[in-house]
């Protein structure tokens, strides 16, 4: 194993995600602008976090970060005992690979994969032997047992989010992220959502991260967390 993927011993055993001094600086024509500010935070292994704040607090970006989408400015972040931050882009997405499941908030399921086929394609790109059965089980478990050779433009939205939570969760990732995932949805549907994600949550013991405006989603998790202005403010 390379320095770079070397596991570090400080970390408390069930702890999963742990960021020391996090910071993202963007250049933009007026100069350098400070997207996040010296972010601290640990997440042990099971638990559920929801990142509340307004639009523009760095939430998205801080969840991207969490999850290897992007380059850290400066900081660390130690994901499952790994320096994530000191991977470069191919390092990060082996890594997630790996451990990460992650939801979009606009779903980004590709339109010429049925939805069993959007389920499966992440489990064949990690050799999964029994990649459709899997990709079958997920998708009974989000009840689309009957949409599995639709494709996404055949689908409602919450339906389609169902997609999206069934190809996140088909993976078995140690620890989820997710980007406003009722953000797109009406309230029955949102809360369904809610409903299955914790579901899952429990039967498989997935870390959830999630950036959300939804209070009644936030409440439901174990911990919330405000950022303001790029700060974590508790």
């Amino acid at each position: 194993m390379s320095n770079l993927l070397k596991a570090n011993e400080n970390l408390e055993p069930n702890t999963i995600l742990l960021t020391r001094g996090l910071e993202k600086v963007v250049k933009t024509p007026e100069g350098e602008l400070a997207i996040l500010r010296g972010i601290d935070l640990e997440i042990k292994a099971g638990e559920s976090v929801a990142i509340v704040g307004v639009s523009g607090s760095g939430k998205s970006t801080l969840l991207g970060l969490l999850a290897g989408l992007d380059d850290v400015s400066s900081g660390q972040i130690f994901l499952d005992g790994v320096e994530l931050s000191a991977l470069d882009e191919e390092g990060r997405a082996q890594l997630r690979a790996r451990l990460v499941g992650f939801i979009f908030q606009s779903f980004q399921l590709l339109s010429t994969l049925t939805a069993l086929e959007n389920v499966m394609l992440p489990l064949e790109l990690q050799g999964c032997m029994d990649a459709q059965q899997r990709a079958e089980q997920y998708l009974g478990k989000v009840g689309l047992s009957h949409r599995l050779s639709h494709y996404p433009k055949q689908l409602s939205g919450g339906e389609q989010q169902r997609v999206a939570i069934a190809r996140a969760f088909a993976t078995q990732p140690k620890i989820l992220f997710a980007d406003e995932p009722t953000g797109n949805l009406d309230q029955k549907t949102g809360a369904q959502i809610i409903d299955l994600l914790f579901d899952l949550n429990r039967q498989l013991g997935t870390t959830l991260v999630l950036v959300t405006h939804d209070n009644n989603l936030a409440d439901r998790c174990q911990r919330k967390l405000v950022m303001e202005e790029g700060r974590l403010c508790n």
